[in-house]
């Protein structure tokens, strides 16, 4: 009998439920897949809450590894026994399970260089990473960018992967000691969103230009700032609603700030395209694996203690990676 995180109605952590499930034989395009690390994301919550909205009862979770056991009806692509990583959206929700059925198509091979760890830790986050820095935006060394959240999953591999490019990286944080990590993982600037003026430490750091690209996973409480922080024809990437929607805006206000750019993207868009997909995979699994890029996982769980794991993730207790730990 597997073990089976869901939810049976919407709301706070406390709709979570750790229940007992039958998984059953893989149909056409399935495996059976038992897990070994499951990824807890942001993204998570936006189910639970019902920013997302799915038919209930339904499981939760997107991103997993672990070891195909099973192979349904025309499956090719993975075989028995290997090792697998996935991420996706309503295809591969149900993650938080110690076994489970999920579709083939996902699955992605890992090299003996990334633990399962490592690639529950990092298959969203990683890949979020990539499409950032690769196909976001035709960057040049010496660009600034603004990143927020800087000592969070994605904002610690965006830090890395920047300096890579040779990128100036401000970073914000809350909290002084969210600031450390920040700055061990490739931060140039750090500015505490608790008590300092994001754009007016931007604009003292760029000597008033501004920032190429701002990559907000925050949302409402920092989107006029992340506007004020860009430079004339500066992009604005909103990744991610943290504090909940950026509110409405009339476009002029774009034009009134610079002739600004934004956009909303979302990793299935990045990853849909078979060849981009392997090529995003190819570039993160090669730097993680040479250690170029470091996965930070700060916070580990058992499954059944997945109501505090999402308690510690909405109250912004948590840095780097968070995992469960079958």
């Amino acid at each position: 009998m597997a073990k089976v995180v869901r939810f049976h109605e919407t709301g706070g952590p406390e709709v979570l439920r750790y229940e007992d499930a039958e998984v059953g034989d893989p149909g056409p395009g399935q495996v059976r897949m038992r897990h070994v690390a499951v990824g807890l994301n942001y993204a998570d919550t936006y189910f639970r809450n019902g920013t997302y909205p799915v038919d209930l009862p339904n499981g939760i979770g997107v991103e997993a590894a672990g070891v195909v056991v099973a192979l349904g009806e025309g499956v090719d692509n993975v075989a028995v026994g290997d090792r697998v990583t996935y991420t996706g959206f309503i295809n591969t929700l149900g993650a938080y399970s110690t076994e489970r059925l999920v579709p083939a198509a996902p699955l992605i091979k890992l090299p003996e260089t990334i633990a399962f760890e490592t690639a529950a830790a990092m298959t969203m986050r990683g890949l979020t990473s990539a499409y950032l820095m690769r196909r976001i935006h035709d960057f040049k060394e010496g660009d600034s960018i603004l990143l927020h959240a800087a000592a969070g999953g994605v904002g610690l591999i965006v830090s890395q992967w920047a300096k890579l490019l040779g990128l100036n990286v401000i970073g914000t944080v809350s909290t002084d000691e969210k600031a450390e990590i920040a700055r061990a993982h490739g931060c140039d600037h750090i500015i505490n969103y608790s008590h300092e003026d994001i754009a007016k430490r931007v604009r003292e750091i760029t000597d008033g230009v501004g920032v190429n690209v701002v990559f907000d996973s925050v949302g409402k409480s920092t989107f006029m700032a992340s506007l004020d922080s860009l430079k004339r024809r500066g992009l604005l990437v909103c990744v991610g609603t943290a504090s909940g929607p950026i509110p409405a805006f009339d476009p002029v206000l774009l034009a009134m700030k610079g002739s600004l750019f934004v956009t909303r993207p979302a990793l299935a868009d990045y990853i849909a395209d078979p060849a981009e997909k392997a090529a995003l995979v190819g570039e993160l699994f090669d730097h993680v694996g040479s250690g170029r890029i470091r996965i930070d996982i700060n916070q580990r769980y058992a499954l059944e203690d997945a109501v505090q794991a999402h308690r510690d993730l909405e109250s912004r207790k948590t840095t780097g990676s968070s995992i469960f730990v079958i």
